[in-house]
């Protein structure tokens, strides 16, 4: 391996634990070990948001989807603008309102404790699910990388080092680390995509533009998709984007709790709606890679260029053609991306479980300082587990990475539909969301493995579980969260015509919200 993109990774490697260590040491309460005191400023809250949702594959990927969908993809981010909106305020100004830690917290004070456990526990095992797969997923291009360079590592080897990295400043630092380093981290590999961008610029025709536009390659928005089965059609990939926009980032604990961690409810609506913002510009620019990339690879589609996926095209390109220095800082992205999503995970998950789960079913309201002892215990605990998961995976078949990396589908529509369904049906009761909850999952697993539609026409085929392929595929993944969505506020709005009065708890979360919300912050 080239010495000086040695010096950068080893540096990075080192630098990052270091950095978060520094920045989080002083932690003098549970409140700052999970929500930072309420005192971190929005843009740098706003830019954690963003590094938090980007994967080692995304920084991969992305440039590669240009090669068969050209810039559709934006399609979705315009989707995410609206919903981190929307989110922004009308579920965000609970959260502040009640001087919530989790954003289950306020399941638990409109419905009871039996919900919040349950979206709880929903979300502890949806992200292990997720993370600890996207975790394995990110050690597959590092491999490969690593691998050009005759150093060569086992899958498990690299997951155990980015753990171990990752647990030191989010167990000593807790959400302030995670924040700041976060920062650093998203500068680093926009910076290298950017620099990526630069070197290719100096390597393509003055027409290149001109060329990538002939074949298409800019197209930006489609009306002619099937709405049901492709992603890329332009009213699924905005409204499906939207919807799951609203969920990920307004009722996951992994993202709410970011906003959570700001000085007002204003800081945390800028930080929202702005992440909407930035994620669209950084789609952008890796989408823009991946159209320079086309004509410098000769305008080849991924099979005429030798390769197995659209994936691999800007792997290639980071090994084979970029200057000494710039492939070791593209690297650093790369592990930085996937450190970023880690940190994240392990903290939301720490605070979800002593918060919702712990305090609530122990009945016990425990000192300070052992509410912080119990945050960094979790922490260390999620960390093994998720070391433990992505190391048991030895092959990279496309179908167990798919299972994990969309596994949000099966769960993130009953979670924001318990939202709403708190929300705007005043009568629904805790044993109505309960229903209606497990209902949405089990109806989201029935639709997502067994219905089945043409391939070449779109229309409905009938119930299949088989593995979609040749003429019949699944309903395209945007549609999942609104489709639970829906079922939730039907199930959930269905039972509560059984009451003839508003839940009693509707009205004291209200009252009580209200009231939190006349008190300074201290």
């Amino acid at each position: 391996m080239r010495g000086v993109d040695l010096a950068i990774i080893v540096v990075y490697l080192a630098a990052m634990p270091l950095i978060g260590v520094l920045v989080g040491r002083k932690q003098r309460s549970a409140a700052d070990y999970f929500v930072g005191e309420r005192s971190l400023p929005w843009g740098a809250v706003m830019l954690s948001v963003v590094a938090t949702e980007t994967s080692t594959l995304t920084v991969i990927s992305t440039p590669g989807l240009v090669f068969g969908n050209a810039f559709l993809f934006l399609q979705l981010a315009f989707g995410y603008i609206i919903g981190r909106t929307v989110a922004a305020f009308v579920l965000l100004p609970r959260y502040f309102r009640g001087n919530l830690v989790s954003a289950y917290a306020f399941l638990g004070k409109r419905f009871g404790s039996g919900l919040q456990g349950t979206a709880s526990v929903t979300f502890v095992i949806t992200r292990l699910l997720a993370e600890g797969v996207r975790l394995f997923a990110g050690a597959i291009p590092i491999k490969v990388i690593l691998g050009h360079y005759n150093i060569h590592l086992d899958y498990w080897v690299i997951v155990v080092i980015l753990t171990a990295l990752t647990l030191i400043y989010a167990y000593i630092g807790g959400i302030k680390a995670v924040v700041w380093v976060d920062v650093i981290q998203l500068s680093l590999y926009l910076g290298g995509a950017a620099v990526a961008a630069i070197v290719l610029l100096n390597k393509l025709p003055g027409d290149w533009a001109s060329q990538a536009s002939a074949d298409g390659k800019f197209m930006l928005v489609d009306f002619t998709k099937n709405l049901l089965t492709s992603p890329y059609a332009f009213v699924t990939a905005v409204l499906g984007g939207a919807a799951l926009s609203m969920a990920s980032h307004g009722a996951d604990q992994l993202i709410a709790q970011r906003l959570m961690a700001t000085r007002s409810l204003r800081d945390g609506q800028k930080a929202l709606i702005g992440s909407g913002i930035i994620v669209t510009i950084q789609f952008a620019l890796f989408l823009l890679v991946g159209a320079m990339l086309w004509v410098f690879n000769g305008r080849k589609s991924v099979a005429q260029l030798g390769l197995q996926s659209p994936d691999d095209v800007f792997s290639r390109f980071i090994i084979d053609d970029l200057p000494v220095g710039v492939s070791g800082l593209l690297i650093a992205g790369v592990l930085a991306s996937t450190m970023g999503a880690l940190a994240s995970a392990l903290n939301a998950l720490s605070t979800s479980t002593v918060a919702d789960l712990y305090q609530r079913f122990t009945k016990r309201s425990p000192e300070d300082s052992k509410l912080l002892r119990h945050g960094r215990m979790w922490t260390l605990i999620w960390a093994v587990v998720f070391a433990v998961f992505a190391s048991l995976f030895s092959t990279t078949k496309n179908s167990v990475i798919e299972l994990g990396l969309a596994i949000t589908g099966y769960t993130y529509g009953a979670l924001l539909g318990s939202f709403l369904l708190g929300l705007l049906i005043k009568k629904a009761r805790q044993a109505d969301a309960v229903i209606a909850f497990v209902a949405t999952v089990v109806v989201m697993a029935f639709v997502i493995l067994g219905v089945k539609f043409s391939a070449k026409t779109g229309g409905l085929i009938g119930v299949d579980f088989s593995k979609a392929a040749g003429d019949k595929v699944a309903l395209a993944y945007p549609w999942y969260t609104l489709l639970g969505v829906v079922i939730t506020l039907v199930v959930g709005g269905l039972l509560a015509l059984r009451h003839r009065t508003p839940d009693p708890k509707a009205a004291e979360a209200e009252a009580a919200g209200e009231a939190e919300a006349e008190v300074p912050a201290a």
